[in-house]
């Protein structure tokens, strides 16, 4: 591992070690459903969220990133056929 590893790891692992409370920073519409822009209100961590219809749950789209811009987790096309 590298020191840059090791770090991405510790920071992961700080992140988690609590219940998220999530609020929406920004959001806006596509065709997939509703994209919103979360951050935790007890550590400041972000994500990205899709919700895909009214009501329906947000689904995390990206991986939780403590204090900056969240990591992109959408399956293109071709990786959800596989």
């Amino acid at each position: 591992m590298s020191a840059e590893t090791d770090v991405l790891c510790t920071s992961i692992a700080t992140v988690r070690a609590h219940e998220h409370g999530w609020c929406t920073e920004s959001s806006h519409r596509t065709l997939e459903g509703v994209i919103r822009y979360v951050r935790c209100t007890g550590c400041g961590a972000r994500r990205i969220d899709l919700v895909a219809a009214p009501g329906a749950v947000p689904a995390a789209r990206s991986a939780i990133v403590p204090g900056g811009a969240a990591v992109d987790r959408t399956l293109s096309v071709a990786e959800q056929r596989a």
